[in-house]
């Protein structure tokens, strides 16, 4: 599969995890490592990536965390193909189940209750704001169009346990919506982790971590840089998101 024209094969961790993708349909990017490594789960626990793409996020957590056991939901049936072959690849068929179903039907796939986790990196752009991406795969893995921000809640809260964790990457000019609907919903934010490309700019990205029916208490992580200054290397904190 990865010397087919339509694929590419990359890899983490010097060269310990494997990720095909499609060469020209969607890809995932640094919000995906991110979100990843934020997470810090518990022997054991189970995980659920809501929208998970070609399973990325599964892998890393896998690769991370060899104690836990995680479930990727993905609404596009080559991409959750394509999630099952890379979890193949890389010999964790007995620790990764890859669901292909539609978040917003949840309780078609997932028992309520049943994760100590929930991550998402969900679409975040809303219907006609922005460019769209080119293609239908793109599309809908970038923007609002079978995904928005309320049913990516309303899927989190279903599918964690009471006082279980669920943790979102969106982009920072979206925080205050982000913090509205995870707190109407029952999912209320504990943390929150700014990310910021460089010193001296706006953030750029916010992790929202939320503990469903948890009390009111939010801590301010602190800033996290993805490089060291403008046109730089990664940061210290960046590159151990990609250490073995």
């Amino acid at each position: 599969m990865a010397a087919d024209k339509e694929y590419t094969e990359d890899t983490l961790f010097d060269g310990r995890m494997k990720c095909v993708q499609h060469r020209t349909g969607y890809r995932f990017s640094i919000d995906a490592v991110l979100l990843a490594n934020f997470i810090q789960p518990k022997p054991g626990d189970r995980i659920l990536d809501l929208g998970c793409g070609c399973g990325i996020i599964p892998l890393i957590l896998a690769y991370r965390w060899p104690a836990v056991r995680i479930a990727g939901l993905e609404i596009q049936a080559d991409l959750a193909d394509l999630a099952g072959r890379n979890v193949a690849l890389n010999n964790w068929e007995d620790r990764i189940d890859i669901i292909a179903g539609d978040l917003r039907e949840i309780g078609k796939s997932v028992k309520p209750g049943s994760f100590d986790w929930v991550v998402s990196n969900p679409p975040y752009r809303r219907p006609g704001s922005g460019r769209v991406n080119p293609g239908a795969e793109q599309a809908l893995a970038r923007h609002e169009q079978a995904a928005d921000l309320a049913s990516v809640a309303q899927a989190a809260l279903w599918a964690v346990k009471k006082r279980g964790r669920a943790a979102f990457i969106y982009p920072a000019s979206r925080g205050a919506a982000v913090i509205s609907e995870l707190k109407n919903t029952g999912l209320e934010p504990k943390k929150i982790l700014a990310i910021f490309s460089y010193p001296g700019v706006a953030a750029s990205l916010l992790i929202i971590e939320a503990v469903k029916a948890g009390g009111e208490e939010l801590t301010v992580l602190p800033p996290f840089y993805v490089y060291d200054e403008r046109g730089g290397k990664y940061s210290p904190e960046m590159t151990a998101c990609y250490k073995p």
